[in-house]
Formats: C-alpha cells, structure tokens, sequence
C-alpha cells in the first residue's frame, strides 16, 4: 500500500513543475519539485501505522462511536507527524529555506489538517475494504470446506445406521413387535427409523443446529436401540432446558453414541448405562457421553472409526482450536466422550 503513493507524489510534483514553467515563467526551482513529490511519499511511511490501527481498532457496529473517535485522534497524532516531516524535509532539500520554527510547523499543521484527516480516512476506508474482501474470501473458503465435511457426515451417519445388520436387527424387532400383537412398538421403530433417514438424506439442513433437534435426533436413535436390546439398554439424557437453544454442529451426539452403544453395550452382558449430559462452563459448552462399558477401545480402533474422525475434523473446521473431542474412561469405568465448543445460542454470531 506504500507504493500506491508514488502516484500521488509524481502528479504532485509535474504540477509543482508546471506551476513553475507556467504561471512564474522563471527558472525551475527542482528542490521545490522534489519537496511537493517528497511531502506525499512521507504519507507512505506513515500508511503502515494506519493498517496498524486500523486492524487494532476495525470498524464495528457496536462500537462505532469509540472506533471513530480513536480513529479521528489517530488522524489528527498523523498529521502532526506529516506536518514536521514536511517542514524537515524542505529545510532539508530547499536551498535558502531555514530552519524550520515551532510557528511554521504549527500553521503548516492546521493548513493540512482538513487535507491530512481526509487521506487517514481514505487510507482507513481502502484497507478496511481490503480486510472485508480477505474475510468474504476467507468465509466462501470455510463455508466450502464445511459443506464437504457437512456432507461426509452425512454419509457417515448412513453407514452407521443403515447397514445391513441395522436393518436386519430392527426389521427384526418390528417382527416380534408384531407377532406379539404389540404394533404400538412396531409402529414406533417404523416412524423413527423413517425420522433417521428422512434427516441424514436432506441436502439442505443448515452446518449449526439447535441442541434441543440433536436430542431429539438421539432419542429416536435410541427408540430403535432400546427395543433391540431391551432392558440391557438404560439411556439418560440430562440437557439443562436453558442449554436446549445452544448451537452444536450437526450430527454431533449421533456418532459418540453410537461409539458407546458399539464399544460399551455390544462388549458386555450386563445391562448398560448410556447418559447424554451437557453444561456451561463460561463461555464454553459441554457435551458428554458417559457409559458404564469396559472402558475406551484401543487407539487403533477408536481412530479407525469415521463418525468419531469426521466429527473432530468438522470441530476444527467450525471453531479452530476453540473445539475439541476427547474420549477418557469414566470415573468408576466404563468411557466418556466429551465435546467442548464455544457456547452460542442459534442465531448468534
């Protein structure tokens, strides 16, 4: 941005030329040329501090008015600095010049004022645009890259639900339902098998949901769950109703719950605890996953598992290092996943 004033600085100093040539008909004076080109390129040594505040302070909604005012002080601070680097740079260069007084400086100062407070913010308007066009880039770029994850998740969500012995296990279940005359319950696993896949299928469901549509995504995977292991299975959703409002990503619970039920139900045969909890801790959100199993699977396993792999590359992708996915064993055993993220509720951002 520096460059862009030797633009300036050469149109200055044609017309410093011209003016000479022109309207005084003397003799060139090239010192005053090079000190009218010389004064913008000044500005250009100054142009870094204004991207320096310029970023320190940006421009906000919500703080426009103290912005502002910081932002015309920081005019007024680089003004004085142009207004001495003037005067030093003409007693400098122009012959007969003196040294230059604190009066010149002063009436110097106040002659550029207006000017010099125009160019910071035109300075100030070129880099915030600068900044919004990086940021828009920037977006378009996250958005993408989330949409693909958005989409893996997706795919895996069917792979773990939708696979044949999924299939074949419910089906299962409906048929005894049924033999036994119990259609309420086959009607249950029917409607909430058809929820699973009507939800995973859609293209158009935005990256961040509402806590509360997660649970109850969950809770109608472990509708089919529970009549398929029957009293093995003893689920506990503890969710505070002040929390339900919070924006998770999608597709969050569903994989470490099936993480659980595979690793912690499928490897005993005592009945098994599932709890799904979540709290606020600051501006953090909590999510956890806690069974009463054997404990984590070995790291090969766990990292093989692609709901659990695809999750932590999504977290990243939505918060950076602000998220993080970790599995543990739980006090008094068995395993706990847990979730952290930026606390937000929907609609916020």
């Amino acid at each position: 941005m520096s460059a862009a004033w030797i633009g300036p600085a050469i149109l200055a100093a044609f017309q410093a030329y011209m003016e000479h040539r022109l309207e005084r008909g003397g003799p060139v004076d090239w010192s005053a040329i090079v000190w009218r080109g010389g004064d913008w390129l000044l500005y250009a040594l100054l142009t870094p501090i204004v991207f320096l505040v310029a970023r320190r302070y940006p421009l906000r909604r919500d703080r426009l008015a103290r912005r502002l005012a910081v932002h015309l002080l920081a005019s007024i601070v680089l003004c004085v600095a142009w207004a001495v680097g003037g005067q030093l740079l003409g007693w400098a260069i122009i012959a007969g010049q003196g040294r230059p007084s604190l009066g010149a400086i002063v009436s110097w100062f106040f002659t550029s004022l207006p000017f010099g407070v125009a160019v910071y913010f035109a300075v100030l308007a070129v880099e915030r645009a600068a900044a919004y066009f990086v940021e828009a880039r920037e977006r378009e770029t996250l958005a993408a890259r989330l949409e693909a994850r958005l989409a893996d998740a997706r795919l895996a969500a069917l792979r773990s639900q939708l696979q044949p012995h999924f299939l074949l296990n419910s089906l299962n279940a409906v048929t005894v339902s049924v033999r036994d005359r119990d259609t309420a319950t086959a009607t249950r696993v029917l409607e909430s098998l058809g929820e699973i896949l009507r939800r995973v299928v859609r293209t158009d469901r935005p990256p961040l949901v509402p806590l509360r549509e997660e649970i109850d995504f969950v809770r109608q995977v472990l509708a089919i769950e529970e009549v398929r292991f029957s009293d093995r299975l003893r689920p506990v959703i503890a969710v505070d109703d002040a929390l339900l409002d919070a924006a998770v990503p999608e597709l969050v619970l569903q994989p470490l719950v099936e993480n659980a039920l595979r690793h912690g139900l499928a490897r005993r045969e005592a009945a098994t605890r599932l709890e799904i909890a979540a709290r606020r801790e600051g501006d953090d959100l909590v999510l956890t996953i806690t069974d009463d199993g054997p404990g984590p699977a070995p790291a090969g396993r766990e990292g093989a598992g692609i709901g659990l792999a695809n999750t932590r590359e999504r977290l990243e992708t939505l918060y950076g290092s602000r998220a993080s996915l970790t599995l543990a064993t739980a006090p008094g055993g068995g395993t706990a996943a847990t979730v952290r993220l930026p606390y937000r509720r929907i609609g916020e951002t």
